[in-house]
Formats: C-alpha cells, sequence, structure tokens
C-alpha cells in the first residue's frame, strides 16, 4: 500500500508534476492511502484558501477514493520509538510528519513524498518520491 504525504496530494491537486500525476493515476486506488493528519493538513490549506469552500470540496473529491488511514493503538509504539530515537540523535522531524510516518510504519506501506530528507530520518520508513 503506498501512503500519501501532504506534498504529494497538493503537488497533485495544484497540477505541479506530471510525474506524479502520472504515478497516480496509474495506480488503483485500492492501493492508496492517506493518513488522517494528511487529510487535516489538506482541510487546514483549504480552510486558509481564498475559496476555502471550493478548495474543501475539491480535497474531498480528491481523498474520495482512497482509504483514510487514522492514527491509531498501532501506530502509537512506533511513534514513541521514532521520536526518542530521533530526539536522542538530534534529528526531530515536525510533529505531524511524525505521525505519518508512524502511520506509516504502522500499516507496513510505503510513503510517497518529495520530502526524501526529512523522512529519510525515520528508521525503517519506506519512501518513493513520485515526483
Amino acid at each position: 500500500m503506498f501512503y500519501l504525504d501532504t506534498n504529494a496530494c497538493v503537488v497533485f491537486l495544484r497540477g505541479k508534476s506530471e510525474a506524479l500525476r502520472d504515478r497516480l493515476l496509474a495506480e488503483p486506488p485500492s492501493r492508496l492511502a492517506v493518513p488522517s493528519i494528511v487529510e487535516a493538513e489538506l482541510l487546514l490549506g483549504a480552510r486558509l484558501s481564498a475559496d476555502p469552500d471550493a478548495t474543501a470540496a475539491a480535497v474531498r473529491a480528491f481523498l474520495g477514493p482512497f482509504t483514510v488511514e487514522p492514527f491509531g493503538s498501532a501506530a502509537a509504539p512506533h511513534y514513541a520509538v521514532v521520536r526518542a530515537t530521533l530526539r536522542k540523535r538530534g534529528e526531530l522531524i515536525g510533529p505531524n510528519d511524525l505521525i505519518v510516518a508512524a502511520t506509516v510504519l504502522a500499516a507496513g506501506g510505503v510513503l510517497v513524498t518529495h520530502n526524501t530528507k526529512e523522512f529519510a530520518r525515520v528508521p525503517g520508513l519506506l519512501l518513493e518520491d513520485w515526483q
């Protein structure tokens, strides 16, 4: 299963990468998911946009075919281990990115992101950059 990071979703919605678009459209929706924090970030972006209602509708339409993976009990131990490890190394990542990483690790998936520099710090997290 492939899990989309916020930046991949935004790039797709803005039509900024043909490579990302082509790869995303080539995958069956049943193989694509988004962590719930990504959904929240996208809806926040919509609320802050020039046309919040239209942007939120576009976000919901985009997310419609995908599974939204909640952050839950299965992800909690991954969150703790990753945060402790990165803190000890002095390499913390953003709090929402930490939740994304823990969610994907718990699901045993692959994170699709262009933010590979930050996520590469997370031990065991599989990454692909479709841009």
